[in-house]
């Protein structure tokens, strides 16, 4: 350029999906559950981060002490009666502004009771990263709730970006 300032704009940045699935993918480091990090973005219309979220122990449940496995015989000691989803806590912790008519971007397809948390606040887009519980009974019903409400979904296409925070990496 010998000094002189260029009248162009960069020519490669990232696109607003793997901005906010970028968001999303970072949100989901703040879980402490050992298995599996779930995070979520909340963008309204005019592309501002509404809301994030990841799953986690309700407040004043001290996730050192509350159950992280899954698989004891009693139910009591398993984390799927007390984890709150990513897609819940975004929802709820949104900063004072309606969901409603929002896009959610989600590391992992929401399950059957995040499903009906999202078509109740009036999110029409559900951006999701990875479906690997696509088999599940639960899931079906999910994306069969979300189809019939008019909720758009679709899978997010990674460019060949890779992102890399700390010891965590993944493609955008």
């Amino acid at each position: 350029m010998s000094g002189k300032l260029s009248n162009k704009k960069r020519p490669w940045y990232i696109s607003w999906d793997e901005y906010f699935m970028g968001v999303a993918l970072i949100t989901a480091q703040r879980s402490k559950d050992p298995v599996t990090q779930v995070g979520s973005c909340i963008v309204n219309a005019d592309k501002r981060i509404i809301s994030t979220g990841y799953n986690g122990m309700p407040n004043g449940c001290s996730d050192d002490t509350m159950p992280w496995g899954k698989h004891q015989p009693d139910k009591l000691r398993n984390k799927q009666l007390y984890v709150c989803h990513s897609e819940m806590n975004a929802i709820l912790n949104k900063i004072s502004s309606d969901v409603r008519g929002c896009t959610i971007y989600v590391t992992l397809f929401p399950c059957n009771q995040c499903a009906k948390i999202i078509i109740q606040a009036g999110i029409k887009e559900v951006v999701y990263y990875d479906d690997k519980h696509h088999y599940k009974i639960e899931t079906k019903a999910s994306k069969h709730m979300l189809e019939t409400a008019g909720v758009k979904t679709r899978q997010y296409a990674p460019s060949q970006l890779k992102l890399r925070i700390g010891h965590i990496e993944s493609k955008l």
